[in-house]
């Protein structure tokens, strides 16, 4: 919904599960014109040890081309705060020397009252990691989520690019393909449709 919210300005609440797409946009910032690519991975859970996480292939192929990372966790649901640990831990054994910009962004803060993560816990965390701390809501506000990716891309220009020097010594992965924007406007054009069609049934 994030990343959704982030290149389209529209928020659509129930649309095609996460298929780990990489979507591609241009905007200027500071004055300079940057393309930004943009990784929209797919779930990251824990091991039942709760220390190691369980990621697919392309998750890790993702984490070796990034040059900056979003975490992103929800205010309503804990687990989704537990996660994040163990993954910058993952992150940090691919990238054991780099400098790389992380920004925590708790979601649904818009829904307060189902709050399980407070602010404090999130602010604590993302000093842990090195990182910086947002809390938004993709739903109601698109500002705010606009901002935070601004924010981080800030961080990047500042950083040089993050780990692109441990990629040309490191190991050559094949980098991800990115679609044009056609991809997610089908997408939304599908979420769009189909609750047309539900508000229809009604």
């Amino acid at each position: 919904a994030l990343v959704v919210r982030f290149l389209t300005k529209r928020f659509i609440g129930d649309y095609e599960a996460n298929t780990g797409a990489l979507y591609s946009r241009k905007f200027t910032i500071d004055g300079e014109q940057i393309s930004l690519q943009v990784q929209d991975t797919p779930f990251v859970s824990l091991e039942d040890d709760a220390d190691t996480i369980c990621c697919q292939e392309q998750i890790n192929r993702s984490i070796y081309w990034a040059d900056g990372f979003v975490f992103v966790y929800s205010i309503t649901d804990y687990e989704s705060f537990r996660v994040l640990r163990p993954l910058h831990q993952h992150i940090r054994r691919i990238h054991p020397n780099a400098n790389i910009p992380l920004l925590l962004m708790a979601n649904k803060g818009d829904l307060l009252r189902a709050r399980q993560v407070s602010s404090k816990e999130g602010l604590q965390l993302a000093g842990e990691l090195g990182g910086t701390y947002c809390e938004v809501s993709a739903r109601e506000n698109r500002e705010g989520v606009h901002e935070a990716f601004q924010q981080l891309c800030q961080e990047l220009g500042r950083s040089g690019g993050g780990c692109n020097g441990e990629k040309r010594r490191g190991l050559h992965l094949v980098r991800p393909k990115s679609p044009n924007m056609q991809d997610l406007k089908r997408r939304l054009k599908q979420a769009l449709t189909s609750k047309g069609k539900s508000a229809t049934a009604l």
